[in-house]
């Protein structure tokens, strides 16, 4: 079924009047414990396989100032072990000489653990979460350990990296609200100023059963796999609500600018980018349509009118960034040998005014529509994507079934939503700009 819709997707990207069909159903079943753990299964007996997703309440965006760093660091924590489960080497020795595989990742609204296992041995990832969500070992030297860790990996992902203080230099520049302003990696002096006594309460405030929510899917039956949750969970005590998160952000009045200098670019960089809205709005989806206008892939406005005609730039990538609070629209341009940055600036300026002054064409607008229900359906042909999915329209949006309406609302998006949103947000007054340049050789 799935195959089948990506192929119909990939014709109607082609064929751009076609009428865009609908995307995957998923029938899910929600279950809420005692304890207020939330828990979404998903029957699918295509393959032997289950994926065990826990979505966690908590990213970056829930961090105060003076102890940044702290939900990446938890992606740490979690791994090193309890009474049961003494290090990570045995998390990953008993999900992979089962067969399976397992990870973790932190955002600005989430932190998220999962294992995908034979379906014979779904037991074991409930046990090992449940286990450590019960009795994590937090220690003085577990945390000097884990804290040394983080820092090198902000060495190696930010600091060493060519363009790695862009992105942190965009959002502080844009952002007013401190919940996005900071980075999600967190600052060396935070991390160093922390106590084993702030990480403690950090756990016990945001890594709560009812501070999460538990998605399985995949081959099992739904009654047997929850009463297996509740053998393992059930009895994990909930804890008092985290405090509510602000994350309001007022309105810019004026472009905002900087240009930095980077010792290992070779190439110029130019980041525009514009305060947006929250996911799951009627404006989020109409930026969506735009975003895919002016830079998804090869056809799109601004890679035929800078890469393909002009010469001056070598890519272009951009997005609408889908966060609880107000996301950001922009653009990205990696400049071409010997090009500057002014003009290829102007140019997408041009673009913009483009799309501010005229609606688009019908067709246009279906061929958005359909690249975008293409990469939708594409992104749920496994059962973790499924499952993330779930989790995501879940803790964010107190709404599983958005994974079942979401395309609805992109083909409710008409040819005037986009000429109003252009209008709205691609304002001169609403943008940032972020200009990194090759440091010059002392």
């Amino acid at each position: 079924m799935i195959i089948a819709c990506l192929l119909l997707a990939t014709a109607c990207a082609e064929a751009v009047f076609c009428q865009q069909q609908p995307g995957v159903k998923i029938d899910f079943k929600e279950t809420t414990l005692k304890n207020g753990l939330r828990v979404i299964t998903v029957e699918d007996h295509t393959a032997p396989v289950v994926s065990q997703v826990l979505y966690f309440d908590v990213g970056a965006a829930h961090e105060r100032k003076g102890r940044t760093g702290f939900a990446h660091l938890f992606e740490h924590m979690m791994f090193r072990g309890t009474e049961n489960v003494k290090s990570m080497s045995e998390y990953f020795k008993y999900i992979m000489n089962n067969g399976g595989s397992m990870d973790a990742f932190t955002g600005l609204d989430q932190t998220v653990y999962f294992e995908v296992v034979p379906s014979n041995q779904y037991e074991l990832p409930l046990f090992l979460e449940s286990d450590r969500m019960r009795g994590l070992l937090i220690t003085q030297e577990v945390f000097d350990t884990e804290r040394k860790i983080v820092q090198e990996e902000r060495r190696m992902r930010i600091d060493n990296q060519p363009y790695g203080r862009s992105g942190e230099v965009m959002s502080d520049l844009m952002r007013d609200n401190f919940s996005y302003k900071h980075p999600a990696m967190g600052s060396m002096e935070d991390l160093n100023a922390a106590s084993v006594e702030d990480v403690r309460e950090f756990f016990k405030t945001y890594y709560a059963p009812n501070n999460v929510v538990l998605v399985l899917v995949g081959d099992f039956k739904t009654s047997e796999m929850l009463d297996k949750v509740k053998k393992y969970f059930a009895d994990i005590p909930r804890q008092p609500a985290p405090p509510a998160l602000d994350l309001t952000e007022p309105g810019q009045k004026a472009e905002r600018r900087r240009t930095i200098e980077d010792a290992l670019a070779r190439l110029p960089m130019l980041s525009i980018a514009f305060k947006a809205v929250p996911g799951n709005t009627p404006d989020f989806y109409a930026l969506q349509i735009l975003s895919s206008v002016l830079t998804g892939g090869q056809s799109s406005r601004l890679y035929q009118k800078l890469v393909k005609e002009r010469e001056l730039v070598t890519s272009v990538s951009g997005g609408v960034a889908e966060l609880r609070g107000p996301g950001a629209f922009s653009v990205t341009v990696l400049l071409s040998p010997g090009k500057k940055t002014e003009e290829a600036e102007n140019l997408v300026y041009e673009e913009f005014e483009r799309v501010r002054r005229e609606p688009i064409s019908d067709a246009v607008l279906q061929k958005a529509k359909n690249l975008i229900a293409l990469g939708f359906n594409s992104n749920l042909q496994t059962s973790l994507s499924r499952a993330i999915a779930l989790g995501q329209a879940a803790v964010h949006y107190n709404d599983p079934n958005l994974v079942n309406t979401r395309l609805d609302k992109i083909n409710a998006v008409t040819r005037e939503d986009v000429l109003r949103v252009a209008n709205k947000y691609l304002r001169p007054t609403n943008r940032t700009v972020v200009v990194t340049l090759p440091k010059a050789a002392q």
